[in-house]
């Protein structure tokens, strides 16, 4: 009794890709699977037919044999098709179905042979400012695009690229070596399964060229030092015809005259005078939005006292919250003093006592009681 056809089996037409055949086996799967259908002889026959038909058309290799063979490539050893050993496959059939995602699959190649094209890496640099603010910067990439004369396949125009006679259009070609079947790149289309003979002009087969393309990078508010921007499909194009690699934008900050960051958060350092640091007052400063503000300085301030200003930082990225400014004074001490401010300063120190400067009278003290107990 002849074997009914995978494609039939699952319910897709021919040209389906992966996506199509694996949401079309788990959808028929679901309805005769033997843990829904205990006992029922023919549900459990139809999912072994279903697994049949995904397993061998999932993979590239066994659905290009499968569709130049039929189900005679399965039988005897595999028939032309070269599958020995392991129920059909090999041992690198095997290590693929584990690793293959995780290493990326086969050379960046995707199922038909078609070469990804690389990732292309750019770096832009941007002030705080444009960090707080957002932009959107207009950049201009070297890059391989589709040869637009030969849409990409390689060949010249009226011409069409062949099937590898050598690897008959699978990319790899296997050889038998005792229990193992070793298996590699076809040397002949390097893995693509077609080979030109009469290659574009214009692109010399290759299936593109270089241009510089000016692309438009849109930069969200808020955005950090070190940040990637991933554009998918802006990179490389493929070689004939192959899938378009993706752009990533590196995003750094330039470090800013006034402004230090830390996440949301914006740090200013102010130094302010003597006078005013024991008197009080109070200082304008500039925020990142471009205002500013005023701060007020209470009396007996010291040295390294920070001030918060609320919401007057960095746009938390894609949030409506907004981080904190921070002032940090540091207090002057007075130089290129004339006479008659250091008569003042001296008379304010003969006048002072031990509570205009607490701190520091205490310290001493501390430190004269320590010596004072080492030497008992």
């Amino acid at each position: 009794m002849s074997k009914v056809d995978y494609y039939e089996i699952l319910g897709v037409s021919i040209d389906a890709d992966a996506k199509v055949l694996k949401s079309a086996f788990r959808k028929k799967a679901m309805g005769c699977h033997p843990d829904r259908h205990p006992g029922d002889a023919d549900a459990e026959a139809r999912f072994k037919e279903l697994n049949e038909a995904y397993e061998a058309l999932k993979d590239p290799q066994k659905r290009a044999a499968y569709d130049r063979f039929g189900h005679a490539a399965f039988e005897n050893g595999g028939g032309g098709a070269g599958f020995g050993g392991f129920g059909g496959g090999s041992m690198g059939d095997i290590f693929e179905d584990i690793f293959g995602d995780m290493m990326g699959g086969r050379s960046g190649r995707s199922s038909n042979g078609r070469e990804r094209g690389a990732d292309l890496r750019f770096n832009m640099e941007i002030t705080l400012e444009e960090s707080y603010n957002g932009k959107t910067a207009e950049v201009e990439i070297p890059t391989s695009v589709t040869c637009e004369t030969c849409d990409g396949n390689g060949a010249k125009p009226g011409t069409s690229p062949s099937t590898c006679s050598t690897c008959g259009g699978n990319g790899r070609v296997r050889a038998n070596q005792g229990f193992f079947s070793i298996e590699r790149t076809c040397p002949s289309c390097q893995g693509r399964g077609e080979v030109i003979t009469d290659p574009c002009e214009d692109c010399s087969g290759s299936g593109r060229t270089t241009e510089t393309r000016s692309l438009s990078v849109n930069v969200p508010a808020g955005i950090e030092d070190g940040t990637r921007i991933r554009l998918a499909g802006e990179g490389e194009a493929g070689l004939r015809g192959g899938p378009t690699g993706d752009l990533y934008i590196f995003l750094s900050v330039k470090p800013h005259e006034f402004f230090q960051r830390d996440g949301a958060d914006i740090f200013c350092r102010v130094p302010i005078s003597m006078t005013t640091a024991a008197l009080g007052g109070q200082f304008e400063v500039g925020t990142v939005d471009g205002g500013k503000t005023r701060v007020k300085v209470p009396e007996g301030t010291q040295a390294g006292k920070q001030f918060r200003l609320r919401s007057k930082g960095m746009p938390v990225l894609r949030s409506t919250q907004m981080g904190d400014m921070y002032i940090q004074v540091s207090i002057e001490t007075p130089q290129n003093l004339t006479t008659r401010q250091r008569e003042i300063l001296k008379e304010f120190e003969r006048v002072s006592s031990e509570d205009n400067s607490p701190e520091s009278t205490n310290f001493f003290s501390r430190m004269k009681g320590f010596f004072e107990n080492l030497s008992d």
